[in-house]
């Protein structure tokens, strides 16, 4: 089974208020959103899951629009969010003191089967508190190293909780361009092999067992490369690093991950994506980059279609 994540992130915003949503109405743009993915056949895709990672507000309407269909129209849709929070939800213990955080526990309830944690959307913001705190953090290797391992410890947390509460999880990881350097990608390899290692052995620390690793699937961001005007990683880097991550993964936990692209995957590079034997998947935002940029079902049934092909 191939794995396709469509992270939506706040695209639910409308144009009015400086967002990228044609609709003013979210429920009624998540409503559109599924209604469109089942005209499009995306949830009966032989041999692929669509999974739509969605804002917490969006969850339910979301949920109740698949609902009304066919289950057969919908087999291969599901719903995730986007995050959970370090500590959860426990009985005899924390009955739901988290305000403005979303414990697993609650996004399991919801009807989730998915969350996505260590996206670097995420990692950048828990930096920037980090930073607020010790401007210097990143000024020396001790305090950098230092500062990734706070962070990498507070992933591993959310990873635990969202496991321990039956949710799948989407684990992302990725190097910068700082971490990976400006050599030749002879010279990088080591470097990005060092970054990806020590977020893959903190992020997944304590899955052993039957916490659920077969629920796993690693999702790879080159950070570098991501935004407008950035040039993507070719289908080298990308052999490269899925092939570390499986064979890190593979020696440190025991078991053979999915690994999808998170650098995101579109019509132009879908095809080449495809073709990387240690790729199981993508991520996808964005499928409209030019006029009014956006998301839209029927450029996800183009992007999938390039990668089936």
């Amino acid at each position: 089974m191939k794995e396709i994540f469509v992270n939506l992130k706040r695209f639910e915003v409308p144009q009015s208020l400086g967002g990228i949503c044609p609709v003013d109405n979210p429920k009624k743009w998540i409503e559109w959103v599924v209604d469109e993915s089942v005209k499009y056949g995306l949830g009966k895709l032989p041999e692929i899951r669509i999974t739509y990672l969605l804002p917490e507000a969006l969850i339910i309407n979301a949920l109740d629009k698949l609902a009304s269909y066919p289950a057969d129209e919908v087999q291969n849709l599901q719903i995730g969010c986007q995050g959970v929070f370090r500590e959860d939800v426990t009985p005899g213990g924390n009955f739901g003191a988290f305000t403005t955080n979303l414990p697993a526990a609650a996004a399991r309830n919801l009807g989730c089967t998915w969350a996505i944690i260590g996206h670097s959307e995420e990692r950048r913001d828990k930096l920037g508190i980090i930073e607020r705190y010790d401007p210097t953090y990143n000024d020396t290797e001790t305090a950098r190293t230092k500062a990734m391992q706070a962070l990498n410890s507070i992933i591993n947390e959310e990873v635990i909780c969202a496991l321990r509460a039956g949710l799948n999880v989407l684990l992302c990881v990725g190097e910068t361009a700082a971490e990976r350097g400006d050599r030749s990608f002879a010279e990088q390899k080591p470097r990005i092999e060092a970054v990806l290692k020590s977020q893959l052995e903190m992020g997944l620390q304590g899955i052993g067992g039957k916490t659920g690793a077969n629920k796993i699937v690693i999702g790879y961001e080159p950070v570098w490369a991501i935004g407008p005007g950035k040039t993507p990683p070719g289908k080298e880097y990308i052999s490269f690093v899925s092939a570390t991550i499986k064979a890190i993964v593979k020696e440190k936990f025991n078991f053979d991950p999915v690994v999808v692209y998170g650098g995101g995957l579109k019509e132009e590079n879908a095809g080449m994506i495809a073709g990387i034997e240690t790729i199981g998947g993508g991520l996808v935002a964005l499928t409209r980059f030019s006029g009014d940029i956006g998301f839209d079902p029927e450029g996800l049934r183009n992007i999938i279609a390039k990668y089936a092909a």
